[in-house]
């Protein structure tokens, strides 16, 4: 797997290029936010490592920009941030997962695992409808109406799930497990976040709306 490790601590950045190298992976190393984002817009990356306090331009900076040019590649954040609302502003500027320093590197390779193996993993035979919105898996491709939907890896992981049980209510439990495999535990509010990054995406202009919340319950997709 290539992956672009955006990190400016040089006793951090050796530590993982190493680890991760060890792991048999090709990994590319900047260890400033500029070089970060003319490697990442360069592209051909199956990952995405970044740290957010970055000389030059900052990690959200970097997510936000490559995220215009590529909605589908994982975008790990490392920060030695850890309050909720800077966890809510890398997810929001497009980040797929937020790890937070000091962590230990079999964590990282877990979360590694989880965001690269729905991407290649997802049966490519089944195109997902539910009224006017479709999900391709094998082309990545979300569409509401004839109009092309982006969406980060995470949250189309998200809605292949939801359109998978579509009619079903799922709880946060059954969201944690199966989309991010427990990586947060269950008091985190990242959930509702994606929800509604989701519900901007794909339901304030549109009708009918399809992302319902069940009080207590959960979360369905089906047409009111």
């Amino acid at each position: 797997m290539k992956i672009l490790l955006v990190e400016d601590e040089p006793k951090v950045a050796a530590f993982l290029h190493q680890g991760l190298t060890e792991q048999h992976h090709t990994v590319d190393l900047a260890a400033d936010g500029l070089l970060g984002l003319r490697l990442g817009l360069a592209g051909g990356y199956d990952l995405i490592i970044l740290d957010t306090l970055l000389p030059g331009l900052s990690g959200l900076e970097v997510c936000r920009q490559v995220r215009t040019q590529d909605a589908s590649v994982p975008i790990l954040m490392l920060t030695a941030l850890g309050e909720t609302d800077d966890k809510i502003r890398g997810l929001d500027a497009g980040a797929d997962d937020y790890l937070v320093k000091p962590f230990a590197f079999e964590e990282l390779l877990a979360r590694i695992r989880a965001l690269t193996r729905r991407r290649h993993d997802v049966p490519a035979d089944t195109i997902l409808r539910l009224a006017d919105l479709t999900l391709d898996p094998l082309r990545k491709q979300v569409q509401r109406a004839g109009q092309s939907i982006q969406l980060t890896a995470r949250e189309f992981a998200l809605l292949e799930y939801l359109l998978r049980h579509q009619g079903r209510v799922v709880s946060r439990v059954d969201i944690l497990e199966h989309v991010w495999e427990t990586s947060f535990d269950t008091g985190s509010n990242v959930i509702d976040v994606y929800i509604n990054f989701l519900r901007k995406k794909l339901d304030r202009d549109f009708t009918p709306k399809l992302i319902h919340t069940l009080v207590c319950m959960g979360y369905v997709m089906k047409e009111e």
